[in-house]
């Protein structure tokens, strides 16, 4: 690895094992209307403002459950399960319900969405109209990584997989009231801000440290936190951050996500450990995989490698979980890997929102009522 000036360096905490960690975002719906409540900040008062398990987020209708440090997906799980029950009877017992998808079918953004914070009211300051449109929810998984050498080339192989797990987790087909004709519209939206999207392609950390150096002097960003790549190194807490997914409404769901991703992650790290070089793709085949993606979901074409070999992502999923198998076992989430073939085989949550919609006239109400349904604790 090439040398850096000092005043580039950036630490990485390191994770001595492959943990794994879930942040899951919620939008608050009024029990009646269905429509979005600003009234995140009360229930996290209520909750314990120091409370490290929820979180408040830009927006004032949204809450972000997250865990703490695991070893495995079912201890991930076992986590987040605690934490909603009390979550959930607290925003109950204020007539509302928790809702999770990468959009509302139909909510608009107010002013008066906006978290009062220095930050938030920064970034929409100065992002203007596509910093309001992000009405959207997202689940984030860290992984443990033990070096930082390790980092950039895990990420970089790891965009190979990316049309796979947002196919699997696309969840937001409607906007203010209209069906985008994408299974994940949300993907498209996020992308919108400055330093948000497809990751660079680096395979050292040097041109990590090289490149958040560059950013600050800029002035593009102020704190490594406002790099909001799809995948991002999290040097404080020794992770790698994967922030593909669109919002999930459930647990069944969101384990075998989870799942999909410690085991991607571990498999990749351990062919490091054997001297393997990760394959890679060409960024411009990485970004056009995101987009077919999101535009198609599970029926996506998607390209698999440098020589532009191409399959539907679903048929590409069967083989890349048969891989995975032993490694699901070393890491104890056989079970919750199975389940990542249930959702193609049942039908994503875009899928499903579409279904709902139809069988109900085009009442997008139904849709939220179907999303508040599937959250069983």
């Amino acid at each position: 690895m090439s040398s850096v000036p000092d005043s580039h360096h950036i630490d990485f905490a390191g994770s001595p094992r492959p943990t794994v960690g879930v942040e899951w975002e919620f939008a608050l719906v009024d029990a009646v209307t269905r429509d979005v409540s600003n009234a995140a900040t009360q229930v996290i008062h209520e909750l314990g403002e120091n409370n490290p398990r929820v979180h408040k987020e830009l927006l004032r209708n949204t809450v972000e459950i997250v865990t703490g440090v695991c070893d495995t997906v079912p201890e991930a799980m076992d986590d987040l399960r605690g934490t909603l029950r009390t979550v959930r009877g607290i925003v109950r017992d204020r007539g509302m319900e928790l809702f999770c998808a990468g959009t509302h079918p139909f909510a608009k953004w107010t002013p008066g969405s906006l978290t009062d914070s220095p930050r938030y009211a920064e970034l929409i300051k100065r992002t203007q109209w596509w910093g309001r449109q992000m009405l959207i929810w997202g689940v984030h998984v860290h992984v443990g990584i033990s070096s930082a050498h390790k980092v950039m080339a895990i990420i970089t192989a790891l965009l190979n997989h990316y049309p796979h797990l947002l196919a699997l987790s696309a969840s937001s087909p409607y906007w203010d009231g209209e069906d985008t004709g994408y299974a994940s519209n949300r993907a498209m939206m996020f992308q919108q801000l400055p330093t948000a999207g497809l990751p660079f392609h680096f395979q050292t950390w040097a041109e990590w440290e090289r490149f958040v150096h560059d950013q600050k002097k800029t002035g593009i960003i102020d704190h490594m936190n406002e790099i909001r790549w799809d995948i991002r190194p999290s040097p404080h807490n020794g992770t790698v951050e994967v922030r593909v997914f669109d919002g999930v409404s459930n647990l069944a769901e969101l384990s075998a996500l989870v799942a999909l991703t410690h085991c991607l992650i571990v498999d990749l790290d351990r062919r490091l450990d054997a001297g393997e070089r990760l394959p890679t793709m060409p960024p411009w085949h990485v970004q056009e995989n995101k987009w077919r993606a999101a535009r198609y979901g599970l029926d996506a074409i998607i390209i698999l490698d440098a020589d532009s070999n191409e399959r539907l992502v679903t048929e590409d999923l069967d083989e890349l979980l048969n891989r995975l198998e032993p490694v699901a076992a070393s890491l104890h989430c056989a079970d919750e890997l199975r389940r990542v073939s249930d959702i193609y085989t049942n039908g994503a949550s875009y899928q499903r929102q579409r279904r709902v919609a139809e069988e109900h006239d085009g009442d997008l109400r139904a849709v939220v009522d179907a999303l508040v349904a599937e959250l069983d604790v």
